[in-house]
């Protein structure tokens, strides 16, 4: 039986005209698949604030691009891995990261070779939420009286032996901001890395350490049982959370006012139409008022971008923390 369908094949060069003709009048042929979901990386391991930030975002997304968004955590070296994975995707808008400042800013000021350079290989795509972290003390070793880092710095002259600080990780801002305390205070404080706020938290309601640095959702519960005295908060305001809490900078410590963020970032390279408008549904999530209940619940404040103002914003995080760095004599490794 005969086909009742004919092929007929072009040359070469005519089907290279052929494609080349089609991506003009379809800016968008080019892109990803409108219906492939959507990968959100998080250099997380499930469960913690980062991917919970990141689920509720994807949820908003999803609503907002009429695509699936998927979180896919590759968690490891502080974010680096999945900073690497972004690296490797292809910029057509079917992968992005949700990192917080750490990776993005920190990591590259003190690795020699983090394996991505943000400025190069990553295109700033909005913020999601601020992250500010609080100082507290231990009230099984200090007491429930008293309040603020000088009542702390005068019970660490009296026992220099039990002067430790839990930070969530090594090389952190936090791990940096012990030594700039101490130094303001005029008191030797060690920093003591732990992985994540979690055991941190667990280790100050015990007493096995002093005070510890970690986010406002580790802390806040704590605190409100009686385990745990916040002393500080870091930024340039106190926390409405924490009203009668005051700033580092208000008590006398200068240096530690930039906050963490978390953000979206994508493949460098992503076409700028796509890029803007990401950008603008991220916001559109980031300022409604389901997701702003969501996060205040994990003690996170949303705070929304536009690729611009993300792009400064790591820029002026990097200058402020390159100074901690610097100050605090660390080398790069």
């Amino acid at each position: 039986m005969k086909s009742r369908f004919t092929f007929q094949t072009l040359n070469p060069v005519a089907a290279a005209g052929a494609i080349a003709i089609a991506a003009l009048l379809s800016p968008t042929a080019a892109l990803a698949d409108s219906q492939q979901p959507i990968k959100l990386l998080v250099g997380f391991p499930a469960g913690g604030s980062t991917d919970a930030i990141a689920r509720h975002l994807a949820q908003g997304l999803q609503q907002e691009l009429g695509r699936n968004v998927v979180v896919e955590n590759k968690p490891g070296a502080g974010g680096q891995i999945a900073a690497q994975a972004l690296k490797a995707a292809r910029p057509d808008g079917s992968t992005l990261f949700l990192s917080n400042s750490h990776t993005v800013a920190m990591i590259p000021l003190t690795l020699q070779n983090p394996g991505f350079d943000t400025a190069k290989d990553f295109a700033p795509v909005g913020l999601v939420a601020i992250n500010p972290d609080v100082m507290a003390v231990s009230t099984a070793l200090l007491g429930t009286t008293g309040s603020g880092l000088r009542v702390f710095a005068q019970w660490a002259r009296a026992n220099p032996a039990k002067a430790n600080v839990g930070v969530p990780a090594p090389a952190s801002a936090p791990d940096f901001a012990v030594g700039l305390v101490g130094r303001a205070l005029g008191v030797d404080l060690v920093s003591a890395p732990y992985r994540g706020d979690g055991p941190v938290v667990q280790d100050l309601v015990s007493g096995q350490i002093a005070a510890g640095i970690g986010s406002v959702a580790a802390m806040l519960p704590q605190a409100k049982a009686g385990k745990v005295r916040i002393v500080a908060v870091n930024g340039s305001k106190r926390l409405s959370q924490l009203p009668d809490v005051p700033t580092y900078a208000e008590q006398g410590i200068k240096g530690y006012e930039e906050v963490i963020f978390t953000a979206v970032f994508a493949p460098a390279g992503m076409p700028a139409p796509q890029l803007q408008d990401y950008s603008a549904a991220i916001a559109r999530v980031v300022k409604s008022a389901e997701f702003g209940a969501k996060l205040s619940a994990l003690g996170v404040i949303p705070a929304a971008s536009t690729s611009a103002e993300l792009r400064a914003r790591v820029q002026a995080t990097r200058k402020s923390w390159s100074a901690m760095v610097n100050n605090a004599g660390y080398k790069p490794r």
